[in-house]
This record gives C-alpha cells, structure tokens and sequence, in this order.
C-alpha cells in the first residue's frame, strides 16, 4: 500500500531532534537516545532498537501508593529509535520544567517524561481530602513532562494580587510553590436548600500557574485511571 493513498497530515515525518514533540493533539512521540520514562500501557507504536522494562517503585514507594492510592506505575524505555504514547484518545500537552521549579500534577495526568526529572508522592498542603487527592506527584530538574488530559487544558496564571479557585476534580497541576488551601464558597445553609454543587473549590496563591482540564471527572474515571 502506497503512502500516497492517506493524507499528508496524517503522515509521520522524521524525527528532527532526540526528545518528546508533540505528534498531534491525541500523541506525544519520544525520539529516544539513551532513556526515558513512560506511563506503563502508553506506548502505542515504536520503531527502532528499544527495549522496554517495567520500574519499579521500591518498597516504600509501594507502601505510599497503597496508603495513598496515588502513584505513577512506570516503565523505561531504552535505546535508539522512537516511539508514541496516548492514553485513551486524551488530549496530549508538554509542560517544560527547568531547575529550581517544581510542578505537582495528579499522577492520573501523567503519560511520559525525561529522565533528567525526577519525581515524589507528596501531600497536597491545605487540602484536606481534595485537590485531586491528598497526595499529588510533585516534578523537579530540568525537562520536559508530557501530560494528558480530557480536551484542551487551560493554564491560568496566579498572581499575589489574584488568587485563583479551581474545582478539586478538575484540577491537573500547579506550580508547587503556590500555597493551597480549601475555599468554601456556599454556606451549610445554602447547601441544604440546593445549591450549585461547586461548594469547596481549591484556592491557590502566589506567584505561578494552574493547569485546570474543561471537564470534572466522576468517581468511577477516578479510579479506573
């Protein structure tokens, strides 16, 4: 079968530079020289020599993700060659981290990312039982992380001068040096009588940004990510 019979913008060109690029909307392809590290069950097609191994998180990364119930099951990827990640058909995007910044992001966001970044289970401060969960994976170093997320993400800038209050269940990340903290913006009274339902939002402050996804997810998308 020809190449010529799809459409050209369907057609994978090559790659121009080691490193994640986003492929389309729906994929991120990894230009792989050496190692990197992906959501295990994201790779969806690869060429080249590659291998892929499943990573493990320590005993005590294991005991945080049962008491937790968040944690990020990866896998490396080794070699020369290329390949693309997706995770059910989800919006893809890059989120470029460099040295002395720190990014907190629900591990259910996370598809790929460099192995120059690092990443820790760590409490979400002031939330209490929401913010995407008690614990959010929080990234430090230098690189890129490729996240997904249901439609296009909106990333809203925090200011001293303006806070911002997001659902917790729509909620992808944020800036680690922001502070947060629980806003409840109905009284128990309200509530009663039939309120709107966005009764506790989480508030951030500082100086940074907030990744917020345009859809909440339900409790039954909750678990099976």
């Amino acid at each position: 079968m020809k190449g010529d019979l799809f459409s050209s913008e369907h057609m994978v060109q090559p790659a121009t530079a080691p490193g994640m690029t986003v492929e389309n909307a729906k994929c991120i392809r990894y230009a792989v020289n050496g190692e990197m590290l992906a959501r295990q069950g994201a790779m969806i097609a690869y060429r080249g020599n590659l291998q892929f191994e499943r990573k493990g998180q320590g005993v005590g990364g294991m005991l945080k993700r049962a008491v937790t119930g968040e944690g990020l099951p990866l896998m490396a990827v080794r070699g020369q060659g290329e390949a693309w990640f997706a995770h059910e058909a989800q919006n893809c995007f890059v989120v470029e981290i460099d040295p002395g910044d720190e990014f907190t992001v629900n591990g259910r966001n996370v598809l790929c990312f460099d192995a120059s970044l690092s990443y820790a289970i760590k409490t979400v401060k002031g939330s209490g039982i929401a913010g995407g969960g008690l614990f959010n994976s929080v990234f430090t170093g230098q690189g890129k992380l490729g996240l997904v997320c249901e439609g296009n993400p909106l990333v809203i800038p925090v200011s001293p001068q303006y806070p911002v209050f997001v659902d917790t269940d729509a909620v992808v990340g944020w800036s680690a040096n922001l502070r947060t903290s629980l806003h409840r913006s109905q009284s128990i009274g309200s509530m009663l009588r039939g309120g709107s339902g966005e009764a506790v939002q989480l508030m951030l402050q500082g100086e940074g940004f907030v990744v917020v996804r345009p859809s909440e997810v339900t409790p039954q998308k909750a678990q099976q990510h």
